[in-house]
């Protein structure tokens, strides 16, 4: 469990572990937003473009609360960095974002269960539930890419 003292303030010697997962949680939102971008771009249609940037407006807020847990917890900003490159078809990006989405869920799940501060807690889990749904969305396209072409 990932020691908390209050407010948010840990001592870094003594939780490493969570400060790196909050970093890795704030490059796969970095990452994941520019990738969603790209393939709102590739989409074959207004309404899946339309909600594919609904999805990218998530990560945007989870990023935005990832940085100030981070911010709060090391009392310095994050250097977010893009950490997996995004397909260039519409069709591998969808298959990319559906597994990146499923994965997130259960690390954010993860860190949510090890965190003993409510509020990081509460973030976390909120935000599994979030990439969860995203995942159905990638589902739903990807479903309908293959019906398409059978």
């Amino acid at each position: 469990m990932y020691p908390v003292h209050y407010p948010y303030y840990i001592d870094p010697r003594q939780n490493n572990q969570l400060i790196s997962d909050i970093e890795k949680a704030i490059n796969g939102e970095y990452s994941a937003i520019q990738c969603y971008e790209k393939i709102a771009q590739l989409a074959r249609t207004d309404k899946e473009r339309k909600q594919i940037l609904e999805i990218r407006e998530d990560e945007q807020k989870h990023f935005k609360q990832f940085v100030q847990i981070y911010t709060q917890l090391t009392g310095k900003k994050p250097q977010p960095k893009v950490t997996e490159d995004c397909p260039n078809s519409y069709r591998k990006g969808i298959e990319f974002a559906l597994r990146d989405e499923q994965q997130t869920v259960d690390f954010y799940l993860d860190i949510a269960d090890k965190s003993n501060h409510t509020f990081i807690k509460e973030v976390f889990r909120r935000a599994a539930a979030d990439e969860q749904n995203h995942a159905v969305w990638f589902l739903y396209f990807l479903v309908n890419l293959n019906w398409l072409r059978s």
